[in-house]
């Protein structure tokens, strides 16, 4: 069995929103990816440094080079025995724990070494990385490596919160978790 780690991408600065929208957000994402499989949470901060209850945290001092430094920081704290990676963004507070999973099937069964949720056709959030992938990880992040799509549709996209009015939008969805 594949031991997979989460990395939760939280370094940004939040400036669209206006702060650390991640201190709002994190909770609901850290609660979403802890009722998966994934055996160890990790959770990358940067511009605002917070503990967050249920996972560990690791700083990322070169956040502003782009999601990829925030993405190798977490790759590299995660543990010799762990085979993959599945990637969330600290702004998807409506992720689904069943994308988190369908992403890990699809890396386990051989699908490719980066598997990413899509919605619509689009790719998306989680994005599951194989051990092999690590090593290719850009500045921009990993979403300029190519990528299998596992359709998540039904499942519905993970939000994407920018500003206090998304935020809003997404308040009445998130219940409690």
């Amino acid at each position: 069995m594949t031991v997979v780690a989460a990395i939760v991408l939280a370094a940004g600065e939040g400036s669209r929103f206006g702060g650390p929208k991640q201190q709002l957000l994190l909770p609901h994402v850290v609660r979403r990816v802890a009722r998966t499989s994934v055996e160890d949470i990790v959770v990358i901060v940067g511009a605002h440094r917070f503990p967050v209850e249920g996972a560990r945290v690791v700083a990322c001092d070169d956040w502003q080079r782009g999601p990829g430094a925030s993405l190798r920081a977490g790759l590299a704290a995660l543990s010799p025995e762990t085979e993959a990676a599945v990637v969330c963004l600290a702004d998807g507070p409506l992720l689904s724990p069943d994308a988190v999973e369908r992403v890990i099937e699809a890396l386990r069964a051989g699908a490719g070494s980066v598997v990413a949720a899509s919605y619509g056709g689009a790719r998306g959030h989680p994005v599951c990385l194989g051990r092999d992938a690590w090593s290719d990880i850009p500045d921009e992040g990993g979403r300029a490596l190519p990528a299998v799509l596992v359709p998540c549709d039904d499942l519905g996209a993970p939000g994407d919160v920018d500003t206090p009015n998304d935020l809003r939008g997404v308040e009445k969805l998130l219940g409690d978790d």
